[in-house]
């Protein structure tokens, strides 16, 4: 037999190899591009890589004209078509290549601190996130268990990518991996040894309400015949470049299965989550807060601050030495308020504000209770004047929760609630 001439492969293999090719020799003229070449490089793709406007309209008027005709299929399909634009098609292509995620990912990190002063690459970035979400689904996911006999390697990672509590000495990493915790991560095929998402958990006969006992090193094991509860403590994703990217609303569910399989008898499945945003959003908010208050509740608080009226400025100064308040002080019942306030209702659009709510919300938890001075440390005092929360998983409500998040409105407790 004789070898088949070139011109006998099929035009589509011809053409998949010229695209393959051209998106080989872009990436390797990336590496070696200075800064602002890399710039124009974003700038063209933003601007210049975009659907036919025309095609668009044509699209969506054949679509509109077709609606409630046996044609309102096909005219949908194509007018989702006419929208993809020449953009997506060339990040796709990148994707052939065996480097070639990784590659998109390092070029969508690099951009993200420029979003801000330059608008124009928004159009790349949100295509980019887009095409993301497909591919790293949770469910093209692979969940491995991060034990203290996994490679040095590997557990480095977990050290330099813990972005909730920092990992602070070996000792640290051993607790974190000792008999009563575990530790997975996410890893994508197209990525190997690339950990996407580290999950930390505690199991414990109780719901956290402190995560200093969960970080102390020289605590005792929790006997595992006791434990009822699961504390998600800290979930770090490693990728910048993925930033946005939910991975699906299963993420805390596979998990949770997997502990399921290896401990029958947990019954309760909770966070002790951080409040990143709290800080920031009261600052902004702290005259409608002290609105909301009635006569004598604006009596009171004037009387702990020291000033009557009491303004913005002198309740955010009390805030500030609030882990010293009693448990009855007015300035700690108003701070709880306002977190009440924030989890439950501060919105950014049809999401949650809170970019840790917005995460464990949109996986079907509702927001279970506040704790005050769960985190006392300089981070902690920074991002929620060391208020913690915890999201519960009631795995019966978890479409339930998700549909009423849908519909506007934050899952929240009975407690929370009477917060409000």
């Amino acid at each position: 037999m004789h070898a088949a001439p070139m011109h006998a492969f099929s035009p589509p293999c011809a053409m998949a190899m010229r695209r393959y090719r051209r998106a080989q020799a872009i990436a390797a003229w990336y590496q070696g591009a200075t800064l602002e070449r890399r710039r124009d490089l974003w700038l063209l793709m933003s601007e210049q890589f975009t659907a036919d406007p025309a095609r668009v309209k044509a699209a969506q008027a054949k679509f509109a004209a077709a609606v409630g005709t046996p044609d309102e299929a096909v005219a949908e399909v194509n007018y989702r078509r006419a929208t993809v634009s020449p953009r997506r098609r060339l990040l796709r292509r990148f994707s052939v290549n065996a480097d070639g995620i990784a590659f998109l990912i390092h070029m969508r990190a690099e951009f993200q601190s420029l979003l801000k002063s330059d608008r124009r690459l928004m159009a790349l970035d949100v295509e980019m996130e887009y095409l993301f979400s497909t591919w790293f689904d949770v469910g093209f996911l692979e969940l491995q268990r991060i034990s203290w006999d996994s490679p040095a390697s590997l557990i480095e990672k977990l050290i330099a990518y813990e972005a909730v509590h920092d990992i602070k000495s070996w000792a640290d990493v051993k607790n974190r991996l000792d008999s009563d915790r575990r530790c997975y991560g996410f890893f994508h095929p197209r990525l190997p040894g690339v950990p996407l998402i580290f999950v930390e958990v505690a199991l414990a006969d109780s719901m956290a309400s402190d995560i200093t006992p969960l970080l102390d090193e020289t605590a005792a094991p929790t006997d595992l015949k006791t434990a009822t509860t699961a504390i998600f403590y800290s979930i770090s994703n490693t990728q910048t470049g993925l930033r946005g990217v939910s991975f699906g609303d299963s993420l805390i569910k596979r998990v949770v299965e997997t502990l399921k399989l290896e401990f029958p008898q947990l019954k309760t499945f909770v966070t002790l989550s951080p409040i990143p945003g709290f800080r920031t959003w009261l600052q902004k908010n702290t005259a409608i807060v002290l609105d909301g208050l009635d006569a004598k509740e604006r009596a009171e608080l004037g009387r702990a601050v020291g000033f009557e009226p009491p303004g913005p400025t002198h309740f955010l100064d009390a805030a500030e030495r609030s882990p010293a308040c009693a448990e009855t002080s007015i300035v700690r019942r108003v701070l709880l308020r306002a977190a009440a306030q924030y989890l439950a209702r501060a919105m950014d659009g049809d999401k949650p504000w809170d970019p840790v709510a917005r995460f464990h919300l949109g996986n079907g938890a509702r927001v279970e209770r506040l704790n005050w001075g769960a985190d006392p440390s300089g981070k902690g005092m920074k991002q929620s004047y060391g208020l913690m929360v915890n999201y519960l998983y009631d795995l019966k409500r978890l479409d339930k929760n998700r549909a009423q998040l849908a519909n506007g409105e934050v899952p929240v407790s009975g407690a929370l609630r009477s917060l409000l």
